[in-house]
């Protein structure tokens, strides 16, 4: 028998030689794999971009939240109640306030344009846009406070837009004040802009993981994992605290819908092309609405007044039309509405959703687009069931689809936009249907207009941020080929300020005339030949650079298709 001592030492001989033979294998592991990613991450400053990014996502869903307020006690003042869904209130307020309010907050909408924002217009989601590819991530705390007020104050008295786009650049110019006071490098500060944006569309629409996918694919363009964390405790920190402040159920509460048949498919294609008809009509009457704005030279304070006025007529008609809009997008997906009603409503809000844009009110399309979708998917539902009654969902299933194919055509933003509908709905089982009717909307809508509409909107200030026949064209067309030029040569004499009046090259190309346009506000700029020059030769109409650009896309294509 061998001795128990014996075998202890036997033992621990084994256990020494075991490990000196794996504790190197361990030490080459750690240096050659973990050690670099550690020091990596330390000189990233890993744990600090968490952490601000969770600070950004509290700002920003504690301002989302006083933006709402604000909205509230702003339509205190004419419908006597802060609740959010102002239909049922409508009709115990008098029928001439549906037409003097909208007048009234934009007297005050024009006198914020006209004093406080240099460029004439509250800022938006194209504004971030913007920042984020051209701007260093800078933006304007002052322009992004009174952009916010103004959209507050024209939400409030009845303007028909949205709440979202506001929120989206409040969320933005938080997150850009708050990543000045750090060190990090350029690529961070993307992140915390993008952190600023998720946080904003989590806490406004109740829904973190459509913020997390908005803000990588509206903002960044692209999926990274080095943005997903911060991007995510953003989101959620967001939610979070909007959730404790106002609870965590979606913002439509609605039946349970299903699908009755696969048959149906078709008819959810067809939606899908329906949807993406009414998302091109919408967005040629904002640029149609905005162009006819511009082409009337008039006082910047006297554009929302007359905007107003003009809602205000609509509202008389149709009062479901002012604000928001949630709670007639409510009764749509809960199927309150006649048919007759829900293609009117279309017409109407259409209408006055451009003419509160191009009347410089504020506000976001995402509202309008969630609006006129459930109104777009409700009509068609009604007229399935009436063709096909047998194997028909409810028009409220309809709904929901034509709300995420509207939305997600518009906003060029198909996969969060879908998760958006998802978090807003609960409707998780429709998801099939609602890929299939999103993707069919949003293909045909980008091969007809060719982007989305915050593109649009960057492209008439000059700034061309994706490929094709646009870019070049940018480059080459210029002031020379659209100005108007005059007979006789006039002085170039100083404004009353005493400072030299901004002026165009006539040798300038159409971004950077675009950008001219839309940096001071003007409708029209005189043209000079070079900055030495004393001498106007001409004057440029912003919207006559409008008329060239869009010639010139239309030859383009033309060339490109025959």
């Amino acid at each position: 028998m061998v001795p128990r001592r014996s075998l202890k030492n036997r033992a621990r001989r084994v256990y020494i030689s075991t490990l000196q033979t794996i504790k190197p294998a361990y030490i080459e592991l750690y240096y050659d794999r973990i050690a670099p990613h550690l020091k990596t991450s330390s000189n990233n400053n890993l744990i600090t971009l968490w952490f601000l990014a969770l600070l950004i996502g509290v700002s920003v869903g504690a301002a989302t939240l006083l933006f709402r307020y604000a909205i509230g006690a702003v339509q205190w003042l004419w419908i006597g109640s802060t609740e959010e869904a102002i239909g049922s209130l409508l009709a115990d307020t008098p029928r001439y306030m549906f037409f003097l309010a909208p007048i009234i907050g934009g007297i005050i909408v024009g006198q914020i344009l006209h004093h406080f924002i240099e460029a004439k217009r509250p800022h938006t989601v194209a504004d971030v846009i913007e920042a984020k590819a051209i701007k260093g991530c800078h933006i304007d705390t002052r322009d992004g406070l009174w952009s916010a007020i103004v959209a507050a104050v024209g939400l409030g008295f009845g303007a028909s837009a949205g709440r979202e786009g506001p929120v989206v650049h409040l969320g933005a110019t938080l997150a850009s004040l708050l990543s000045r006071a750090s060190t990090f490098t350029h690529e961070h500060r993307r992140i915390f802009l993008a952190s600023g944006v998720a946080a904003a569309v989590s806490a406004s629409f109740n829904a973190p993981i459509a913020g997390v996918l908005f803000a990588h694919e509206v903002i960044l363009a692209h999926y990274g994992l080095t943005a997903f964390v911060p991007i995510v405790l953003s989101s959620v920190a967001g939610s979070i605290i909007v959730r404790l402040t106002i609870g965590e159920f979606p913002a439509f509460l609605i039946p349970e819908y299903s699908i009755t048949s696969y048959w149906e498919f078709p008819a959810f294609f067809l939606l899908g092309l329906v949807a993406a008809m009414v998302s091109i009509i919408f967005q040629l009457s904002l640029s149609t609405a905005e162009r006819v704005a511009s082409s009337f030279e008039m006082p910047i304070w006297l554009r929302p007044i007359i905007g107003g006025a003009l809602v205000g007529l609509i509202a008389l008609v149709f009062p479901e039309i002012l604000g928001v809009g949630y709670d007639t997008t409510d009764d749509a997906l809960k199927q309150n509405l006649s048919l007759i009603l829900l293609f009117s409503l279309l017409v109407a809000k259409t209408a006055a959703t451009a003419i509160t844009l191009a009347s410089r009110f504020g506000g976001g399309i995402f509202s309008p687009t969630l609006y006129l979708g459930a109104c777009t998917g409700g009509a068609y539902g009604l007229i399935a069931a009436a063709a096909f009654p047998e194997i028909a969902s409810s028009n409220g299933l309809y709904a929901i689809l034509g709300m995420g194919a509207v939305a997600a055509a518009t906003l060029g933003a198909p996969i969060s936009t879908t998760m958006i509908v998802f978090e807003l709905t609960g409707g998780y089982t429709l998801s099939i249907a609602l890929l299939l009717t999103v993707s069919i909307s949003t293909a045909l809508t980008q091969s007809v207009l060719g982007m989305s509409f915050f593109h649009w909107q960057l492209s008439t200030r000059g700034i061309f941020l994706f490929q094709g026949p646009h870019k070049e064209i940018a480059r080459t067309l210029t002031v020379s080929d659209f100005y108007t030029p005059l007979e006789n040569p006039e002085p170039l004499e100083l404004g009353e300020d005493g400072k030299t009046p901004p002026t165009i090259r006539i040798t300038d190309n159409i971004e950077h005339c675009l950008r001219a346009f839309d940096q001071h506000g003007l409708p029209s700029l005189p043209v000079i030949i070079d900055k030495t020059d004393s001498e106007i030769i001409g004057h440029a109409k912003h919207v006559d650079a409008l008329d060239a650009y869009n010639q010139s896309l239309i030859r383009a294509h033309e060339e490109e298709h025959h």
